[in-house]
């Protein structure tokens, strides 16, 4: 389970190379806001060869929006290299992710691929309509991987001052397009992925936020610098008393398998705290094998 999803624009060798190092869970190549018109033929390129070179472990791609000319172009060029993953911008709904997921369908085969390898993480509220269609992805793709949000592109939309207050805050307009996206991928049973905090010199305030994205349950996060990413890997790894409790929790059950509710320590421990248990364990698992 990926913990910082770090992009890294696509047209830019020097920091595709720095990347590599940074420590993240999953890159993600830009090929979209990060890159300009211009230089989308040579990030397409660029980002070929370094899936290739890299291999597509937790290698992901964010192509241009499904409506505009570049998105297939994104698809054909970087498909045959294996990418863990497309990310899909302004996504609108099951719809696009379905059409995503069909020609991804045609690529994986034609590039002699593994059919249903590579997975989907769609952003799902960079357009206000998309915001009323959250629904439909609990019954989408099975390559659906996640879904994760943006602000910036839909406070523009609504044309927008500010998508924060004073405090750094997000407007209620934004936190309800955050709480739908956390609520929406519990519905599909899929990883809800917090958006970026673009203030990346401010470290401290990113380690708070991304706190709280875990603890509200979200299971990740977008990263848009390398230093960002120690301290959203950090934030995502549970503590040594979480795991403690989770396994005593996780014992527990595993000695009292006919038991739905349960007393520990003066609380009553039901099957809702069992499943938290397992992934607070299955997170710590993973956060310790990336160390190893």
């Amino acid at each position: 389970m990926s913990r910082s999803f770090l992009f890294v624009p696509a047209d830019s060798e020097k920091k595709l190379a720095k990347a590599r190092d940074s420590g993240a869970d999953a890159l993600i190549l830009d090929i979209e806001d990060s890159v300009q018109n211009e230089s989308k033929a040579n990030a397409r390129q660029l980002a070929r060869d370094f899936l290739a070179d890299t291999g597509g472990a937790n290698l992901w791609v964010r192509i241009n929006a499904l409506d505009t000319k570049d998105a297939l172009d994104d698809l054909r060029q970087i498909m045959p290299a294996g990418p863990f993953g497309i990310v899909l911008p302004k996504s609108e709904g099951a719809r696009d992710v379905n059409q995503l997921s069909m020609l991804i369908d045609v690529l994986e085969q034609e590039s002699d691929l593994a059919v249903g390898q590579t997975s989907i993480l769609p952003i799902v509220t960079e357009r206000p309509a998309a915001l009323f269609r959250l629904h439909e992805y609990a019954e989408t793709t099975s390559r659906l991987y996640g879904l994760t949000w943006g602000a910036e592109d839909l406070s523009s939309v609504v044309g927008a001052t500010s998508n924060r207050d004073d405090a750094g805050r997000w407007l209620p307009p934004y936190e309800m397009a955050r709480s739908l996206t956390l609520f929406a991928a519990a519905s599909a049973r899929v990883r809800a992925v917090d958006t970026i905090f673009t203030d990346f010199h401010n470290l401290e305030g990113l380690a708070h936020y991304a706190a709280n994205a875990r603890r509200d349950g979200f299971t990740g996060m977008l990263a848009i610098h390398p230093d960002q990413v120690d301290v959203i890997n950090e934030a995502f790894m549970p503590s040594a008393n979480e795991i403690e409790k989770a396994q005593k929790i996780a014992d527990l059950f595993k000695a009292n398998s006919e038991s739905g509710v349960l007393g520990m320590d003066g609380e009553m421990i039901d099957r809702p705290h069992w499943l938290q248990a397992q992934r607070i364990l299955e997170l710590a698992r993973r956060s310790d094998g990336k160390k190893k």
